[in-house]
């Protein structure tokens, strides 16, 4: 049965977003703000087109991530079989990812200050074999990435997951 991530999860995936277009608005600012202290001493309507398009900019911005938010939300899904981890995600491109339990090597729960303020934990789970994607954030260098479960779920997730990787160590 597929699983879907702690509703906080959406707040998680705000805050990454915002820190995006928080970067865009810093970076095309750099060069607007000149522009328009120049033009502005010989031409005021251009302080209040450039406060306009800034709230509405902001606008957009919300509106933007709020759909991202909820989008992220309800296409994350994992689901563990008799043999592996399956992980399913994305908006525009789906990604499937498939972790038989043999790869597993280590499972580690992060709870960041987010996380704990709003109940959650992220699972991260390391196999063998496997590469990680440097820069591309906290969790993404392990294969499976499971960013939001209850503190509950986390810890049942770990227990399993660390019973499959005694038996296997034992020969069973």
């Amino acid at each position: 049965m597929k699983k879907q991530l702690h509703p906080g999860a959406k707040w998680s995936f705000r805050f990454r977003a915002y820190w995006g277009f928080l970067f865009l608005l810093i970076f095309f600012g750099w060069f607007m703000i000149p522009i328009i202290f120049v033009l502005g001493r010989a031409i005021s309507i251009i302080w209040l087109v450039g406060f306009v398009f800034f709230v509405l900019y902001i606008a957009i911005v919300i509106a933007i991530v709020e759909i991202y938010a909820r989008m992220a939300y309800d296409r994350w899904f994992y689901e563990f079989t008799g043999t592996n981890l399956k992980i399913e995600r994305g908006i525009i491109w789906k990604h499937y990812s498939n972790i038989p339990y043999e790869r597993v090597q280590n499972v580690d729960i992060h709870r960041g200050i987010l996380a704990r303020m709003l109940g959650f934990s992220s699972v991260m789970i390391q196999t063998a074999g496997f590469s990680g994607y440097p820069g591309r954030g906290y969790g993404m260098m392990s294969e499976g990435f499971i960013p939001a479960v209850s503190e509950k779920e986390a810890e049942s997730i770990r227990e399993f997951l660390m019973k499959r990787i005694s038996k296997r160590g034992r020969g069973l």
